[in-house]
C-alpha cells in the first residue's frame, strides 16, 4: 500500500508588521495553484494563487462557487455542495479531475483526483495513493462559509452535527475513524430492525451485538464532542460580539441523551420504541447544540442579522480551534458573504479575515468593484480573479 507523505513542519518566518513594529513568524498553508479539468461546469481551466488574500468575481453562473468547492475538494475529498460525485461531472462527460498545489512552509504537496465516472475514485498525494480517503482529513484543513450554511443556525440538528463532526475531523483521526465505524454499525441496526419487523421476530442476541459494537465509539465521540464544544463557547462569544458590535448575551450548550444515562441503559430503554419505529431512537446521532440570545431560544427570536453573526461567528471559532491545534491557520472560502451582511458587520469580519488573520482566504462576490473597494479600506493587497 502506497501511503502519503506527511507533512514536514519546519518553521518559516515570514515577517509582517504589527502595532509598535513587533515582528512575528507564522506558519502558512498556501494554495498556489489548482486545475480543473471537467469539474462541474468547468471544461479545463487553471489558476494561479499569489496573494493571501483572493477575490473570485463573476455573474451568477459563472462558476465562482464550483471554484470553492473544487479547493474544497481537495481538501476533504469530497464536495462541499453536490451530495454525489456524478453531479460534480461536467455534463455529458465520463469523469472529472483536479490537481491542486499547496505549500505547507517550506514542504510542497500535490493533490490529485481522479474520478472516471462508474469507476472507483482515485486520490493522491504527492503522487501516492490512498487506501482511505479519511487518512487526507485534516492534512489541509479549511474553513468554508456558503449561504446555505444558515441552516446551522434555524435547521435542524443533522446540520450542527455535521459542522462539529466536520471541525473535530480535522484535528482528530481516531474521532473520525470512530465516527465512521459508529455510522456503519447504526445503519447495520437499522436495517435490523426493519427486517424484524419484516420477519415478525426480534433477535436479541444479535441486537445485542450490535449495540455492544456501537458503545465505545459512541463514549469517544461524545466526550470529543463535549470538550471541543467547551472550547468554542468562549470564541463563538467573543466573535460575535466583534461582528455584531453589541452587548448581546449569546450563550450554546452541548445536548445529548449520554449526559442522562450510558448508552446501554439507553438501548435497553428504548427497545421496544426501536421495534416499533424500526429505526434507533437512542445515540450520538440524536445529539444537538441549543442556542440562545438574552436567554431565550435563539431561532425564535433573532434578527436576520442576528442569526447570520452567529453563523460567521461558529464558523470563525472553528477556524481559530483549528489554527490552535494545528499551529497554522486552514485556507477560509468564503462565498458570497458580501450579500448576507450589512455594511457595519461586513467591515468587522473582513477586517478580521485580511488584517488579523494571517491564512490565505478566497472570497466570492458578483461585483469586482465591490471587492477592490473592500480590499481598499483595508489596505488590503489582494489577488482578484475575473471569470
Amino acid at each position: 500500500m502506497l501511503k502519503p507523505t506527511k507533512f514536514i513542519r519546519v518553521q518559516l518566518f515570514r515577517f509582517f508588521a504589527q502595532p509598535g513594529n513587533v515582528y512575528l513568524a507564522v506558519q502558512m498553508l498556501q494554495l498556489s495553484k489548482i486545475i480543473l479539468t471537467h469539474f462541474k461546469n468547468y471544461e479545463f481551466s487553471s489558476f494561479d494563487f499569489n496573494q493571501k488574500v483572493i477575490g473570485i468575481c463573476g455573474l451568477n453562473g459563472h462558476g465562482k462557487t464550483n471554484l470553492l468547492d473544487a479547493i474544497y475538494y481537495c481538501c476533504f475529498t469530497k464536495s462541499y455542495f453536490a451530495g454525489t460525485d456524478q453531479m460534480n461531472i461536467n455534463f455529458e462527460k465520463d469523469g472529472f479531475r483536479l490537481e491542486a498545489y499547496f505549500q505547507q512552509d517550506d514542504t510542497a504537496q500535490k493533490v490529485v483526483c481522479i474520478h472516471r465516472g462508474s469507476s472507483k475514485k482515485e486520490f493522491f498525494l504527492n503522487d501516492a495513493g490512498y487506501e482511505k480517503f479519511s487518512q487526507h482529513i485534516g492534512l489541509l484543513p479549511a474553513v468554508i462559509i456558503a449561504p446555505d450554511d444558515i441552516q446551522i443556525i434555524i435547521g435542524g440538528s443533522e446540520g450542527r452535527r455535521k459542522f462539529l463532526d466536520t471541525l473535530i475531523s480535522q484535528l482528530d483521526i481516531t474521532y473520525l475513524q470512530q465516527l465512521i465505524i459508529y455510522n456503519k454499525v447504526l445503519q447495520q441496526r437499522n436495517s435490523l430492525l426493519k427486517r424484524f419487523a419484516e420477519q415478525g421476530r426480534t433477535d436479541e442476541a444479535l441486537l445485542e451485538i450490535l449495540d455492544e459494537q456501537m458503545i465505545g465509539p459512541a463514549n469517544y465521540i461524545f466526550e470529543k464532542r463535549r470538550s471541543f464544544t467547551e472550547e468554542l463557547i468562549p470564541l463563538v462569544q467573543d466573535f460575535y460580539h466583534r461582528l455584531a458590535a453589541h452587548t448581546e448575551t449569546v450563550k450554546f450548550s452541548y445536548e445529548t441523551q449520554l449526559q442522562q444515562l450510558p448508552l446501554k441503559d439507553l438501548f435497553k430503554q428504548n427497545r421496544d420504541k426501536d421495534r416499533i419505529l424500526q429505526r434507533t431512537n437512542s445515540g450520538i446521532h440524536k445529539d444537538d447544540i441549543s442556542f440562545e440570545l438574552n436567554g431565550q431560544v435563539f431561532k425564535s427570536i433573532a434578527s436576520q442579522g442576528q442569526r447570520k453573526s452567529l453563523l460567521f461567528a461558529l464558523k470563525l471559532a472553528e477556524y481559530q480551534l483549528i489554527k490552535k491545534y494545528k499551529s497554522f491557520p486552514p485556507l477560509l472560502l468564503l462565498d458570497d458573504v458580501f450579500e448576507k451582511l450589512d455594511d457595519q458587520r461586513m467591515h468587522h469580519l473582513l477586517n478580521w479575515v485580511c488584517n488579523e488573520n494571517n491564512g490565505q482566504v478566497f472570497i466570492t462576490d458578483t461585483h469586482r468593484e465591490r471587492l477592490e473597494t473592500a480590499f481598499a479600506k483595508l489596505q488590503v493587497e489582494g489577488q482578484i480573479i475575473a471569470l
